[in-house]
């Protein structure tokens, strides 16, 4: 899959292609609905696909402070929608300047001169041009003007709830990674660079690998989790995966402190992460963050977290 970092990274002769826009922070079920319908559009006219995404979040940009939690790094959203059979990613960096290109102006620089669109699916409230004044109707008009199609997909529902990433934030912040799972159509991955913390864990029995995530990086609740834990190659590839307690929170046993999220792979005390790339994901939430009266109660409960996680998730 080709990977491009703005427009004047799109190789001089490039042909016709099926585009699909938008930020695919999650890549969840409903984007997965959208680059389907954009393959089979593909398909049948024999067109590469190319998702054209932003970095940083628009919304970054037009609000300063309004960032929102994101459910995948750039990396991790580039390997999903290879996953799925797209040709291209085309990241645009959503600038000032960017943001105040009018809907015509949008289409004719990004979409025309540069890809050479055949043909446009996006989700059916998809919005675009200066203050989002675009939708999918004037899309289509523009297409007429520029020579392609274009269509809205309609948003996924499920147990009637539109699969959003706002939705799966929501989920995420209560702890509920179950139901956010449900809606990425996989558990949800929070990455990170291994730091040396306090090695409290190890000293109890249950050495933790202690990630240092990247800003604006969606989190649970504070609370202990089933999941399992994974180390990560230079590459991006997950080179190793082992059942685990996740922990999030500020270990109020020991007078709390930073938040962190850290991972301790069942019956592995031998392993030596620091410094490297490793991610937690989520399977089931086990209990909420609490402050023990003894270090004793705080590893007897340690010792039936990991019975339940040993439970939930085979080895």
């Amino acid at each position: 899959m080709y990977r491009w970092y703005g427009l004047d990274d799109v190789p001089a002769g490039w042909g016709e292609c099926v585009a699909t826009i938008g930020e695919f922070d999650g890549v969840h079920r409903g984007h997965q609905r959208v680059v389907h319908r954009a393959r089979e559009i593909a398909r049948d006219r024999a067109l590469p696909v190319v998702v054209i995404t932003f970095d940083p979040h628009p919304a970054e940009v037009v609000r300063p402070g309004s960032h929102p939690p994101l459910l995948t790094t750039a990396r991790r959203r580039a390997e999903l929608l290879a996953g799925l059979g797209v040709d291209a990613v085309c990241v645009l960096p959503f600038t000032v300047e960017f943001s105040r290109l009018s809907p015509d102006e949008f289409v004719r620089l990004v979409l025309s001169e540069r890809l050479h669109a055949a043909a446009v699916a996006v989700g059916e409230n998809f919005r675009f041009g200066h203050r989002a004044a675009g939708d999918v109707s004037l899309l289509a008009k523009l297409g007429e003007k520029y020579d392609f199609t274009a269509e809205g997909v309609p948003l996924l529902v499920a147990d009637g709830v539109t699969i959003s990433s706002t939705h799966i934030r929501e989920r995420l912040a209560g702890g509920d990674v179950e139901a956010a799972a449900a809606a990425l159509g996989r558990p949800h991955r929070v990455e990170g660079v291994v730091v040396r913390g306090h090695l409290r864990g190890r000293a109890l029995g249950f050495p933790t690998a202690n990630l240092e995530t990247p800003p604006h990086m969606a989190t649970p609740a504070d609370g202990v989790y089933a999941g399992w834990l994974a180390s990560i190659d230079p590459d991006g590839a997950e080179a190793a995966r082992w059942p685990a307690a996740i922990s999030i929170g500020t270990n109020p046993t020991f007078g709390g402190g930073d938040r962190t999220v850290e991972g301790y792979a069942l019956d592995r005390d031998d392993l030596d992460l620091y410094g490297s790339h490793a991610a937690v994901d989520f399977a089931a939430w086990l209990r909420a963050t609490e402050r023990f009266d003894s270090v004793d109660a705080l590893v007897a409960q340690m010792h039936g977290d990991v019975a339940r996680v040993r439970a939930l998730i085979p080895g």
